[in-house]
């Protein structure tokens, strides 16, 4: 027997509460408020790098161009860049070193290693480059032991190399540290559980994973390990064609009032940078999800 049955409707929605009007400032104060900022910008960062290639080239570019035929100049250059050849490969292994131990093991000391890693960032420059002093000097703890042997750590090459990877290396284990932690170790678990072995977990897996990540922290070191000034000036002697790197290079050139060729030799300097700023800007356009990490950190 068929008897009425009666289905309850679907309950009604709340009514939606009118949606106050945003909170915001005027049109003016909007656009007072973007004019500063450019303005602060313009006088802050446009303004000196248009005048390091002005000045560069107050003269013309035979004279821009003729400021590089300098034994010293060139020596400088050359300087800089095994500096860098040297100092970022190293950082580069420590850091993917330091960012797999530390995101994918627990270890006693774990909290200080990442102290020690971020130590650079709070002592100054100077204060580094003197402690590599009292370190390798002739009068320092192995400064004795180094000149019996032949060797010569200040005011040589190795002196540049210690202090530049000492105020560069956190770069590359900040910028790997936080973005491993985002991403887990499932992956390499899951490798590991199908036989994989250790080196090839690396390659195949945590390396794809981190490449970009790892990029944007090589880009960094690299350009404050060509730009550095302080450290290195106090381990260099400021020998002329043997210790002196660019920023060394460009303070003697100007103290000599040579403001042609202290411009132009600056002028490589802040056209590394902006390439380094293309670079980053890219990645961080191109890339900016597996970097998120970074910035959340």
């Amino acid at each position: 027997m068929a008897t009425d049955q009666t289905f309850p409707l679907d309950p009604p929605r709340p009514r939606a509460l009118p949606v106050p009007p945003p909170i915001g400032e005027t049109v003016v104060a909007r656009w007072t408020l973007v004019a500063i900022a450019g303005l602060f910008l313009a006088l802050v960062l446009v303004l000196p790098i248009a005048g390091v290639f002005t000045e560069g080239l107050r003269k013309g570019i035979w004279a821009y161009f003729k400021s590089f035929g300098d034994p010293d100049a060139l020596a400088s250059i050359q300087l800089t860049l095994l500096v860098a050849v040297i100092s970022v490969p190293a950082n580069l292994v420590f850091g993917v070193a330091a960012s797999w131990a530390i995101t994918k093991f627990d270890f006693p000391g774990k909290s200080l290693l990442i102290t020690l890693i971020d130590l650079p960032f709070s002592v100054s420059p100077v204060v580094s480059g003197l402690v590599f002093v009292l370190l390798f000097g002739a009068q320092g703890l192995f400064g004795p032991f180094l000149a019996a042997h032949g060797l010569k750590v200040i005011f040589a090459v190795p002196g540049l190399v210690l202090a530049t990877i000492f105020v560069t290396f956190p770069f590359v284990a900040r910028e790997l540290i936080p973005l491993m932690e985002a991403q887990g170790a499932a992956d390499e678990e899951a490798a590991l559980t199908l036989g994989a072995s250790g080196w090839t977990i690396f390659r195949r897996v945590t390396l794809p994973n981190i490449k970009w990540g790892l990029l944007y922290g090589v880009l960094l070191c690299n350009a404050r390990a060509m730009g550095e000034f302080g450290a290195v000036s106090v381990v260099s002697g400021h020998i002329r064609g043997l210790t002196n790197t660019m920023p060394l290079q460009v303070e003697i050139l100007y103290n000599e009032y040579d403001f042609v060729g202290a411009f132009a030799m600056a002028s490589i300097l802040a056209g590394l940078a902006l390439i380094t700023l293309v670079l980053k800007t890219f990645l961080e356009w191109r890339f900016g999800d597996e970097l998120a990490a970074n910035r959340r950190h």
